[in-house]
């Protein structure tokens, strides 16, 4: 058995034998009924290759969800793929902002290339930040998980000035569309946009993403990657999402907002202290408890599933991501602990 990999850890591997699950951040049980249509739809083509038609449509469709060019596009199996993709650009150094996603760190770890991890204080703003000294990339998440912090598009232009900035946008599309650099990416070199449908849509097992860069760049992370990176299923589920999905995810963005005030002021009366100022589908805290970690596995031996953070640079096991679930749920929690 392969030793412990606190960057390749992730919620579900918690989530998996839960019955309420506050430890991954995908949204519902299973995808929405039109979408489910879709995908059964497609398993009639399955007999054949992945089509060039199909990649067209779903190109077409992400590029006129953002407003940007076709060849400023590309698909991914789930936006992780895309972090995968990126020591293609061969970076000398690379810093990545912490709190935040840790597949960025596996990947340059794996690829030899320099890491320099970058952790902002709480209230985890880029106020906070510190010289990236000789990094000529960095990454960092808009809104960051687990933070939630959704930062200013000019303050993470800044921050990439002068060198590759990339920006994983994984959860925007429910926080905080309009703070999106799409636009930019598409038009300039030095910026490059990861975007996911996967947790939004609760199709985490179809692995749904695309990147947003200049066609330029496009042309360098597509050069050597496998024929056929996509099957069919997630093409069309790509295509019908960028399509029809906008109003919904719209009326999404509303719900969990709700959801997430009401959760936090639940969380707040019973003493748990909101450790920043989340805009996301998840939230950061730090429980009433005087031993978290021992409290978490109580809690998963009871059938919830919370995020440990001591996985996260910066943070430790007395901070907990909770996601975005509804009253009853929050309630379940609180008569557990």
């Amino acid at each position: 058995m392969s030793a412990f990999d606190p960057y390749r850890f992730h919620g579900d591997i918690d989530a998996a034998h839960a019955k309420v699950d506050f430890a991954v951040n995908v949204r519902g049980n299973r995808p929405p009924e039109w979408l489910q249509r879709v995908l059964i739809d497609a398993v009639g083509d399955l007999a054949a290759y992945p089509s060039a038609a199909d990649v067209a449509t779903a190109e077409s469709a992400v590029a006129k969800l953002h407003g940007v060019p076709t060849q400023s596009v590309l698909l991914l199996a789930g936006a992780s793929e895309g972090f995968a993709l990126l020591p293609k650009l061969a970076p000398k150094q690379v810093a990545i902002i912490h709190p935040g996603f840790t597949e960025p760190n596996a990947v340059f770890q794996e690829a030899g290339i320099a890491v320099r991890n970058v952790v902002l204080p709480p209230p985890f703003e880029l106020t906070g930040v510190e010289d990236l000294g000789d990094a000529d990339l960095v990454v960092i998440g808009n809104p960051t998980n687990p933070t939630g912090v959704v930062h200013d598009p000019a303050d993470l232009l800044q921050l990439g000035k002068g060198r590759t900035l990339v920006v994983d946008e994984a959860f925007l599309d429910v926080s905080s569309e309009s703070d999106s650099l799409a636009t930019e990416a598409a038009s300039r070199r030095d910026v490059i946009v990861l975007r996911s449908f996967t947790k939004t849509w609760a199709i985490a097992g179809l692995r749904c993403g695309y990147l947003i860069a200049h066609p330029d760049t496009i042309s360098l992370l597509r050069r050597g990657r496998a024929q056929w990176p996509l099957g069919t299923l997630q093409l069309r589920a790509i295509a019908a999402i960028a399509e029809r999905g906008a109003r919904e995810v719209e009326i999404m963005g509303g719900v969990i907002a709700a959801e997430r005030i009401a959760m936090t002021e639940a969380l707040g009366r019973a003493g748990f202290e909101i450790a920043s100022a989340t805009q996301a589908p998840y939230v950061l805290v730090r429980p009433p408890t005087a031993d978290p970690e021992a409290t978490r596995r109580r809690l998963l031996a009871g059938g919830i599933a919370v995020r440990r953070c001591d996985t996260f640079p910066g943070l430790d096991s007395s901070y907990w991501r909770l996601a975005v679930r509804p009253a009853d749920q929050v309630a379940k929690l609180l008569r557990e602990l």
